[in-house]
């Protein structure tokens, strides 16, 4: 699959670099969400959850533009009619619908508490956690369908 061309190992690396920031930005917003599970301080809180936008979990959609484009200039065995690459669109697809529907507006909504109550209930933790959890699994599905390629 590697050593097709030079544009398409840059899209490679590009793809794994975004994959492996992905799980990194998923992984610190799950540890922040169980800090209010665990009943971290205000302060803590008002650290981990500020009133702004989180751009760093968007990184997720340099999967569909690194992948679409490797599958686009490779060879038949990275087209778009492999089974393991419709595997990892519907991922990204279910992962991105997750992120920008559920996960983003709720700690939006928990920054948005912290910043007004001083903190966010142990519920809207654990409801974030559980959001977390669902895109971490649906990224294990994603690397898995990506290592094996059935």
């Amino acid at each position: 699959m590697i050593a097709q061309s030079v544009p398409f190992d840059l899209l490679f690396v590009a793809h794994v670099l975004s994959a492996v920031a992905v799980f990194a930005v998923f992984v610190v917003m799950r540890l922040a969400a169980m800090s209010i599970v665990n009943g971290v301080s205000d302060e803590e809180q008002r650290r981990k959850f500020p009133p702004r936008r989180n751009w760093a979990a968007r990184v997720l959609h340099l999967l569909l533009l690194s992948g679409l484009s490797m599958s686009l200039i490779g060879d038949t065995s990275v087209s778009l009619t492999r089974p393991w690459v419709g595997v990892g669109l519907l991922c990204y697809l279910a992962a991105a619908g997750h992120l920008e529907a559920r996960t983003l507006p709720l700690e939006r909504t928990i920054a948005e508490v912290v910043a007004h109550e001083g903190h966010a209930s142990v519920e809207r933790g654990r409801q974030l956690v559980r959001s977390m959890d669902t895109l971490l699994a649906i990224i294990a599905v994603a690397l898995v369908a990506m290592l094996w390629q059935f």
